[in-house]
C-alpha cells in the first residue's frame, strides 16, 4: 500500500467521522438546542435531519406532557381544618432555551416544580374552607391553583397544562377522632331509638291491656245480662209449667231437691217423717199400704 492510499482512506475515514458529527436527527417527541462550548447558538422544533458543525452539541428536552408527582403533604384550610393532599401537575417545555438557562435538565427542575406546587396548595388552600376543597367548588379552585404554578415557573420556559389532587385525606389522628365521634353519635342515636322502642313498646301494651280490660267488661256484661235473661226465662218457663200442672210441678221440683240432697252415700239428715220434704215420699208409701188395704177389701 503506497502513501497516495494511506493518505486517500485517512481522508474519507476523516471525512466520515466529520461527516457522522455535523447532522443530527430530530424526532417527533423531541425538541433540540444546538450549543457551541456550552453557548446555544439554535433552538430546532420541527422533527428532521439538521445539520451542525462538528465541534457543536445538541441538548434534547422531550416536547410532550409531562408529569410531576407530588408527596402527600398536610395543608390547613381556612377554617382551621387539616387534611393530607395529594397532587400532580403535568406541563410541557415551550421555550427550551430558557428552560435550559434557568433549569439546565429535568432532573434539576422536577424538585423545583415540586417545592412550587406545594407552596401553591399551600397557600391557596390555606384561603378556602374543608368544604370547598371535597366539594363542587374544587375544580375553580384547581384552576386558581393552575394559574399560580404558570405564574411561578415562568421564568422556566414551561407551560403548565393542569394541576388535580388525587386524594385528600384527613390526618390520621383527626380520622380516629372523627370516628370516636362518629361512634358516640350513633350509639346516642341507638340509645334513643331503643328508648323511643321501649316507650312505644310500653304504650301499645298499656293500650292492649287497656282494650282486653274493656273487652272483658264489656263480655262480662254481656254475660250478665244473657244469663239474666236465661234465668227469667227459666222463671217464664217454670211459671207457665206451674200454672198448667201445680201438682205435677210441684212433684217436679220435690224430685230434683230429692235428687241434690240424697245423692251422696255418706249423706246423714235428720229430720220429722211429717215434714213437709218428706211428703211425697209418705204418700208413695201411703199409696202401698193402702192399695194392700183395697186390695185385702176387694177379696171376697
Amino acid at each position: 500500500m503506497n502513501v497516495k492510499t494511506i493518505l486517500a482512506v485517512v481522508v474519507l475515514a476523516v471525512v466520515l467521522i466529520v461527516g457522522s458529527m455535523s447532522y443530527f436527527i430530530i424526532s417527533e417527541r423531541d425538541q433540540g438546542i444546538v450549543v457551541q462550548f456550552g453557548d446555544p447558538k439554535r433552538v430546532v422544533n420541527e422533527p428532521g435531519l439538521n445539520f451542525k458543525w462538528p465541534w457543536q452539541d445538541v441538548v434534547y428536552y422531550d416536547k410532550r406532557v409531562l408529569q410531576v408527582d407530588g408527596q402527600p403533604e398536610q395543608v390547613t384550610a381556612a377554617d382551621q381544618k387539616r387534611l393530607v393532599v395529594d397532587a400532580f401537575a403535568l406541563y410541557r417545555i415551550v421555550d427550551p432555551l430558557k428552560f435550559k438557562n434557568a433549569a439546565v435538565s429535568v432532573a434539576n427542575f422536577e424538585p423545583l416544580m415540586l417545592q412550587a406546587l406545594t407552596a401553591t396548595l399551600r397557600e391557596n388552600i390555606g384561603r378556602v374552607s374543608l368544604v370547598d376543597v371535597v366539594s363542587g367548588e374544587r375544580q375553580a379552585l384547581m384552576d386558581e391553583i393552575r394559574l399560580d404554578m404558570v405564574t411561578a415557573t415562568s421564568q422556566f420556559g414551561v407551560d403548565v397544562i393542569d394541576v388535580r389532587i388525587k386524594r385528600t385525606d384527613l390526618p390520621k389522628e383527626n380520622s380516629e377522632a372523627i370516628f370516636r365521634r362518629m361512634q358516640t353519635e350513633r350509639e346516642r342515636e341507638a340509645s334513643e331509638i331503643r328508648a323511643e322502642g321501649e316507650e312505644q313498646s310500653l304504650r301499645i301494651r298499656a293500650e292492649a291491656d287497656r282494650t282486653r280490660t274493656v273487652l272483658l267488661s264489656q263480655a262480662q256484661r254481656t254475660s250478665e245480662i244473657l244469663r239474666g235473661e236465661g234465668d227469667g226465662e227459666v222463671v217464664r218457663i217454670f211459671a207457665d209449667a206451674f200454672g198448667q200442672d201445680v201438682e205435677f210441678f210441684t212433684f217436679y221440683r220435690t224430685m230434683q231437691a230429692y235428687r241434690g240432697a240424697l245423692n251422696a252415700d255418706d249423706t246423714t239428715m235428720v229430720m220429722s217423717p211429717d215434714g213437709d220434704f218428706l211428703r211425697f215420699l209418705n204418700s208413695f208409701e201411703g199409696l202401698g199400704v193402702g192399695g194392700e188395704a183395697d186390695a185385702d177389701r176387694a177379696a171376697p
